[in-house]
């Protein structure tokens, strides 16, 4: 069983950053590989990027391309989410996800183990 917690949500400006912070913990973090996904109000959770257990893979939803990396450190077992040039329709909570998958993709039906969120709220 592994617990997720999501930290380093908040309130920010268009155009600041962010970066949001995943700590594993109850269990192996070996072998999972790591995501993000947000929701907005009256919207579907959606995928925002992955990263393997390696870290070799990323895969980055095209909205944030260019914008949002995804790392992780294995040693600390934490997962990352750095977001630049944050815009309003960022607005969501961020939810950390792991999948036991080697390159899961974005169907949240992929991941086993998720956190209860962290709310990022970008106003213009």
């Amino acid at each position: 069983q592994v617990q997720l917690v999501e930290s380093g949500g908040g309130l920010v400006q268009a155009g600041d950053s962010l970066r949001l912070s995943c700590a594993a913990s109850g269990g192996t973090f070996n072998g999972y590989s790591m995501a993000w996904f947000r929701q907005a109000p009256g919207k579907e959770r959606e995928f925002v990027g992955r990263i393997s257990w390696t870290g070799g893979s990323t895969s980055i939803a095209d909205s944030v391309k260019g914008r949002f990396t995804i790392s992780r450190d294995n040693a600390k077992k934490m997962a990352y989410l750095q977001m630049n040039t944050l815009k309003f329709e960022d607005t969501a909570v961020y939810y950390c996800a792991a999948s036991i998958s080697s390159l899961p993709g974005q169907d949240r039906r992929e991941y086993k183990y998720w956190g209860q969120g962290t709310q990022v709220t970008v106003s213009s």
